[in-house]
C-alpha cells in the first residue's frame, strides 16, 4: 500500500510543479508532463518501478480521448471526412512506412525488418497531437481535422498491421530467448493477449465475431444506452452515473481487445453513435477528468522511459535517426497537404504536427520482438527514436505558432478594400457584436462604413447584400480613409482587449468631436477604457446578465414591475459605484491584493443588499440616479 501511495504521491507532484511552469512560459501542458517524467525518472529506477506497466495502464487516456472525440462528431460529420480519412491517411501510412523502409534497407538491415520498422514508424501519436491541438484552439482549424483524419486512420490501420507483422518473423529468432526490451515490455506486450474471443478461429470465423462486436457497439449505443443511464439517473446520485460512464467505456475497450480490434477505435465508434444522445454532455462532463489525468500519466511514462544510458552511448545516432523521421514524415505530409488543396498554415500545422512517431509504436515494437519479427537491440533503439520524437514534437507546435503561423498569416492577407463612400457612423469589428449594432442602425436609416479583418466573414455579408470593407481597423492610415476625420460616431467592436484599447486611445485623443463607442470585454477592461478618455463604454455581457437577473427574479415570484425596477435599480448603482472602482483600479495589482478595491467591492454589495431590506420594509430608498457611461 505504501509503494502505491509513494507512486501516486511521486507522479502528481511532478505534474503539478512542472506543467504550471511550462505553461507559464507558453510551452503547452504536454512537453511540462514530459519534462516531469524525465526529472522523476531516477527516483523510479532507484525503486525499480515498472514504468512500462505503469505506460500500458495510463495508454487508457488515449482510448478515453477518443471517446470524447467521438461524442464531438455526428456520423453525417464523420461521413463528410471519408476523402481526408481514406485518401490523405491511407497515402500518408503507405508512403511513410515504404520510405522508412527504404532508408533502413540503405542502413542494411533485412526487408522484413525494415519492413515492420517502416510500418511501425508510420504511426503518429494520438495522446499528444490531439491533447495539443485542443488546448491551442487547432483542432477546428482545416489543419487540426486534417491532422484527426490521418491520426484515426493510424488506429485503424494497427488491426492489419498486427495481422501481417506475424508473417515476416525471422527464423533465426524464432525459438531463441527473446531479450525483453527495456525492461519488461515483451513480457507485458504477451500478458495483454490471455483472454481472446478469436482465438483458435479460422478467418471467417473471426471476421463473424469481429462485426458482431461492432454491431453490440452501435445498437447497444443507439438503442441501449439511454434507457441505462435513465435508470441510473432515477437513483439521483452522481457518483453512480460517474461509474456507469466509466463502466461503458471499459467495457466497449474490453471488448475491442476480446475480438482483436483497437480499444481506441471502438470507443470512438462508441462516441459517434451517442453523439446525438440527450446524455452526451454528462458523458463528457464525467469522462474528461479521468482521460486528463491518465494522459497526464502517460506523457509521463513517456519521458520517465527514456533510456538514457542507451541514448548516451548512441547519442549521435540516435539523434540524427530522430530528426531524420521528423524530416521524412514531415515532407510527405506537405506533399500530401499540397495534393488535397490545403492551405500554407494548415498544410505546415498537419506536417508539424504528425511527424513523431506514436504511442502505438511502444506497443508493436514489444509485439514484434515477442514473435521475433525486430531483434531486441534494435527495438530498444527504436523506442528511444519514438520516445525522443514525442518529446520534441510540442517545441515543433511551437515553431508553428511562433514562426510558421505568423509567416503565413501574412502571405495569405490580402490588401485592404478601396473605401469609396464615407458615412457618419464608422464601426470597427462586425462579428457577434458589431454586426447586430450595424444591423439596428440601418434599419433605422443610418448609413454606416464597416471595416472588418475577416475575409471569410466579408464573403458570406456580401451574399446578403452587406456592404462591409476589409481591412485591420487598428490602422491609423486606413481610419483616415475611411472618414474618421468627418465621422460623428466610431464604434469599436473588434475583439482582441488590447487592440479595442488602443484604437480607443488613439480616437478619444485625436478626434477631440468624434463621439467614440467602445467595446470593454469585461469590468476591469472598463477601466482601461475610462482611463484612455472614452466615456461611452458598453460592457458587453453586462445587458445580458442584467436579463438573466431579472428573469431569475421572476421565477422566484417577483412580479415584472418589481423585477425591472429593481434591475434598474441595481444597474444604476452598479454605475455609481463603477467610476469610483475605476479610479481605484491598478492594472498591475490583482484585485484582492488591492484593499481599497476590495473594499470598495464590498461597499457595493452591502449597499445593495441595505436597499433591497429597506425596500422590504416599506422604506423609501436613496434615490440612485443613474450616470451615463
Amino acid at each position: 500500500m505504501t509503494d502505491y501511495l509513494f507512486l501516486t504521491f511521486l507522479f502528481l507532484c511532478a505534474g503539478v510543479i512542472a506543467v504550471p511552469i511550462a505553461a507559464r512560459f507558453k510551452l503547452g501542458s504536454v512537453l511540462g508532463y514530459l519534462i516531469a517524467g524525465i526529472a522523476i525518472s531516477p527516483v523510479l529506477t532507484l525503486f525499480s518501478v515498472d514504468v512500462v506497466s505503469l505506460q500500458h495502464f495510463a495508454e487508457f487516456g488515449v482510448v478515453m480521448m477518443l471517446f470524447l472525440v467521438g461524442l464531438e462528431l455526428e456520423p453525417r460529420l464523420l461521413w463528410q471526412m471519408r476523402s481526408r480519412l481514406v485518401g490523405l491517411g491511407g497515402f500518408q501510412v503507405i508512403l511513410t512506412a515504404a520510405l522508412v523502409m527504404m532508408v533502413a534497407l540503405l542502413l542494411g538491415i533485412t526487408w522484413s525488418v525494415a519492413l515492420a520498422i517502416g510500418l511501425v514508424l508510420s504511426l503518429s501519436s494520438t495522446a499528444i497531437v490531439l491533447q495539443t491541438l485542443n488546448e491551442k484552439g487547432l483542432m477546428k482549424s482545416d489543419g487540426g481535422q486534417s491532422s484527426f483524419s490521418v491520426l484515426l486512420f493510424q488506429d485503424i490501420a494497427v488491426i492489419p498491421m498486427l495481422a501481417l507483422l506475424p508473417l515476416l518473423a525471422l527464423p533465426e529468432l524464432i525459438g531463441t530467448e527473446v531479450i525483453a526490451v527495456s525492461g519488461n515490455h515483451a513480457a507485458s506486450s504477451a500478458g495483454d493477449h490471455g483472454l481472446s474471443l478469436v482465438e483458435g478461429l479460422n478467418g471467417w470465423q473471426t471476421a463473424l465475431v469481429t462485426l458482431a462486436a461492432i454491431a453490440v457497439v452501435v445498437v447497444g449505443g443507439s438503442r441501449l444506452v439511454s434507457p441505462l443511464f435513465r435508470f441510473i439517473a432515477s437513483a439521483k446520485l452522481r457518483e453512480l452515473f460517474t461509474a456507469t460512464a466509466l463502466m461503458l467505456v471499459v467495457g466497449i475497450a474490453l471488448l475491442m481487445s476480446l475480438v482483436g480490434l483497437s480499444p481506441a477505435l471502438g470507443t470512438f465508434l462508441a462516441g459517434v453513435v451517442l453523439a446525438n444522445s440527450a446524455y452526451r454532455h454528462e458523458l463528457e462532463a464525467d469522462i474528461d477528468p479521468f482521460k486528463g489525468l491518465l494522459l497526464g500519466l502517460f506523457f509521463m511514462t513517456v519521458g520517465a522511459g527514456i533510456n538514457f544510458q542507451l541514448l548516451f552511448d548512441n547519442i549521435t545516432t540516435i539523434f540524427a535517426l530522430t530528426a531524420g523521421l521528423l524530416v521524412l514524415k514531415a515532407g510527405v505530409l506537405l506533399v500530401l497537404g499540397n495534393i488535397f488543396k490545403m492551405s500554407g498554415a494548415d498544410r505546415w500545422l498537419m506536417a508539424l504536427g504528425l511527424a513523431q512517431a506514436g504511442e502505438f509504436g511502444f506497443v508493436l515494437l514489444s509485439f514484434t520482438v515477442g514473435i521475433a519479427v525486430i531483434p531486441a537491440a534494435i527495438a530498444d533503439q527504436l523506442l528511444l527514436i519514438v520516445a525522443l520524437s514525442m518529446l520534441l514534437t510540442p517545441l515543433l507546435f511551437i515553431v508553428y505558432e511562433r514562426l510558421v503561423a505568423p509567416r503565413f498569416n501574412r502571405q495569405e492577407s490580402r490588401e485592404a478594400d478601396v473605401i469609396d463612400e464615407k458615412c457618419k457612423v464608422l464601426i470597427a469589428g462586425h462579428g457577434r457584436v458589431g454586426g447586430i449594432t450595424n444591423r439596428l442602425l440601418r434599419g433605422a436609416g443610418f448609413e454606416t462604413t464597416v471595416i472588418d479583418f475577416s475575409s471569410a466573414q466579408l464573403e458570406m455579408l456580401r451574399a446578403y447584400n452587406v456592404k462591409v470593407y476589409y481591412g485591420d481597423a487598428t490602422r491609423h492610415d486606413l481610419l483616415h480613409a475611411a472618414g474618421i476625420d468627418e465621422a460623428d460616431v466610431f464604434i469599436i467592436a473588434i475583439d482582441d482587449k488590447e487592440h479595442i484599447t488602443a484604437l480607443t486611445e488613439y480616437a478619444v485623443s485625436h478626434f477631440p468631436n468624434l463621439h467614440v463607442i467602445a467595446r470593454a470585454v469585461d469590468r476591469h477592461h472598463v477601466y482601461d477604457l475610462w482611463a484612455t478618455g472614452c466615456r461611452d463604454i458598453i460592457r458587453e455581457t453586462f445587458d445580458s446578465s442584467l436579463r438573466i437577473g431579472r428573469s431569475a427574479l421572476e421565477a422566484l415570484g417577483v412580479s415584472r414591475d418589481e423585477a425591472t425596477q429593481m434591475t434598474r435599480e441595481f444597474e444604476a448603482l452598479d454605475r455609481r459605484f463603477m467610476f469610483e472602482m475605476a479610479q481605484l483600479y491598478r492594472k498591475d495589482t490583482p484585485n484582492h491584493l488591492n484593499p481599497e478595491y476590495a473594499a470598495k467591492v464590498m461597499e457595493l454589495n452591502a449597499e445593495w443588499e441595505r436597499q433591497i431590506r429597506m425596500k422590504k420594509a416599506g422604506a423609501p430608498g436613496d434615490g440612485v440616479t443613474e450616470t451615463a457611461s
